[in-house]
């Protein structure tokens, strides 16, 4: 099986193509939004293990865990939309299966 490392939304990920060749492009519309998304998280969490480091009150580490939560889900919801509209579409037309099948696996890991 071959497999390669790519950038897709700014993560660097790896996929096994079962010899199929790797014909669609990584640059989406949606990568400076995620890029934004992730920052967001990244502060949130920071903002975080900072409360929890200075013994803050639970209730409030906890509301910043729901905003942490909150801004992976959208960031998420706007990659698989991505996904969706341009590797799945070009997998369709291009008779890619392996494709549809690492989608489903990715779906099955966000739904745990």
């Amino acid at each position: 099986m071959s497999e390669h490392e790519h950038m897709h939304n700014g993560v660097a990920h790896s996929h096994g193509h079962g010899g199929e060749p790797h014909t669609h492009s990584h640059n989406h519309a949606h990568t400076k939004a995620v890029l934004n998304r992730l920052s967001r998280a990244i502060g949130h969490l920071s903002a975080v293990r900072g409360m929890v480091a200075d013994g803050r009150d639970c209730a409030e580490v906890l509301t910043q865990l729901a905003a942490v939560r909150s801004a992976i889900s959208k960031t998420c919801e706007v990659i698989l939309k991505d996904h969706l509209e341009h590797c799945i579409v070009d997998a369709v037309e291009t008779g890619n299966m392996k494709a549809l099948e690492e989608l489903n696996h990715a779906v099955e890991l966000l739904m745990k």
